[in-house]
């Protein structure tokens, strides 16, 4: 079988601009700008937007099968340095997924959701404050090793 045939297209969510380049919300950004043997790109758009620039990246790919593409985000449903890869399934509240399914058209393709929730649970800051905080040192020690796992992990699948 011809091997464009089962290219995989890796896109990371994130913010644009400097001023969000440590935030959580941006961890998708961090796998895009990591992996290696795959075609991967960003988003340059806001969070809330990236159903278009999707879009717009995939017109880019004509031959690329949903099958193929994954989508890169953080998930506040996931703790901190956890991460699960699932076809068709995703967080339940977010804002940047939401607008993906509903510019493509369906939910049939790829999340690799990254936990960046360490709250704490006695004074827990509200979802759409604290993904657009940086990360601490000590958490993006925990982030970078997740990043590190999630692209061997996507070049073998």
């Amino acid at each position: 079988m011809l091997k464009w045939l089962h290219m995989k297209l890796v896109i990371g969510l994130g913010n644009p601009g400097q001023v969000y380049l440590n935030n959580r919300h941006n961890v998708g950004y961090l796998v895009a700008d990591k992996v290696k043997n795959l075609t991967a790109k960003k988003t340059n758009v806001f969070m809330n937007d990236s159903g278009s620039a999707v879009a717009d990246i995939l017109k880019k790919y004509p031959k690329t099968s949903l099958n193929d593409l994954y989508i890169v985000h953080d998930d506040l449903d996931i703790p901190l340095g956890q991460y699960k890869i699932q076809f068709g399934r995703g967080p339940k509240d977010h804002n940047g997924i939401k607008d993906i399914e509903s510019k493509l058209e369906t939910e049939d393709f790829w999340r690799v959701r990254i936990g960046v929730d360490n709250r704490d649970p006695n004074n827990r800051v509200l979802g759409e404050e604290y993904v657009l905080e940086d990360f601490t040192t000590d958490e993006r020690k925990i982030i970078d090793d997740v990043v590190d796992e999630i692209c061997k992990k996507l070049a073998t699948l």
